[in-house]
């Protein structure tokens, strides 16, 4: 069998219905439909240098997928990321090595000086990332919480005084509150690149206009006017919901208002139909990972970080 590994094509269905099939086989929790693949294409910033990586049969099928960029958004220039997956029911045919070193030479281009990359837990993918150069890092949880039963979710409690829970929709006149509280808590995250949201158009362009965002299950914990603390939804049309970003204001922690946003999200979430709720937090964000056992989450997967620090033969 003959494999292609070759860029995207975000006009043609079965690319990017092929790239999603992947994606929602190897991560469940990392939502993808085909209008989310062609929109990453159209939007991601022109400094990322970002690419979509396919591995085809002689057939046409899409086995083998790397989302392949820099980190524009971070203050350490030369940082760049491949994360690789391939179809389960097609794996030990090469596919991803081959994806792997087109990604490093892309990368390797744009004046990437270290690769980062996330490897599903396991001894044989762990080992294929050593094999390669890549060495661990941190760690990533994501959890499962089935929506279906009667008593899923915790009730919803009362709003304290001073505060009022709204939607996303509320905000889609003028996000920018919501642009500012999401680039202060991305700042806190957990992770072994640093994040400065600066860019509000471009928020608007990967974040806000997002076809995967639903502006109606984003939940918002206002105080004085101001969001303190939100909690993306970002939805697939198929029951899926998974949380795209939770997060509370520095100077409103520990008043409970990520939780609360997040529980009338779901609440919400589960009265419109959706079945299956996602999240995915670094292993050592113990506050989110706290709020996500008190919801009932279950560990559904986890992958770990490695990097690779690129060499002049990689160019």
């Amino acid at each position: 069998m003959t494999l292609i590994v070759r860029t995207l094509r975000p006009e043609s269905p079965s690319d990017t219905e092929g790239f999603a099939r992947v994606r929602r086989a190897c991560v469940p929790a990392m939502l993808a439909t085909p209008a989310s693949v062609r929109y990453h294409v159209a939007r991601t910033h022109p400094d990322a240098h970002y690419r979509q990586l396919i591995a085809v049969t002689d057939d046409g099928t899409v086995i083998g997928t790397a989302q392949v960029g820099i980190a524009h958004d971070s203050p350490q220039p030369g940082q760049g990321y491949a994360n690789v997956y391939v179809h389960p029911d097609h794996e030990n045919r090469g596919a991803g090595t081959q994806i792997l070193r087109a990604a490093e030479a892309h990368l390797a281009q744009h004046g990437a000086r270290e690769v980062y990359c996330w490897a599903l837990d396991g001894d044989r993918n762990l080992a294929w990332a050593a094999a390669r150069g890549y060495r661990p890092s941190r760690s990533a949880h994501f959890l499962r919480l089935d929506l279906t039963p009667d008593d899923a979710l915790p009730p919803l409690g009362p709003v304290p005084p001073g505060v009022e829970l709204r939607t996303g929709a509320d905000f889609a006149s003028d996000p920018q509150p919501l642009f500012a509280l999401d680039a202060e808590t991305a700042a806190d995250e957990p992770s072994d690149i640093a994040t400065e949201l600066t860019d509000y158009e471009q928020w608007l362009a990967e974040v806000w206009n997002n076809p995967l965002l639903d502006h109606a299950l984003t939940s918002v914990a206002v105080v004085d006017g101001h969001p303190a603390a939100f909690t993306l939804a970002h939805t697939d049309g198929d029951g899926r919901y998974s949380s795209g970003m939770t997060g509370t204001a520095r100077a409103h922690r520990g008043r409970g208002l990520a939780k609360l946003a997040k529980n009338d999200s779901l609440h919400r979430a589960r009265k419109a139909g959706i079945r299956v709720a996602y999240t995915g937090n670094d292993a050592g964000n113990e506050p989110m990972l706290a709020i996500n056992n008190w919801f009932g989450y279950t560990f559904d997967a986890k992958e770990i970080r490695h990097v690779r620090t690129l060499g002049p033969l990689d160019a």
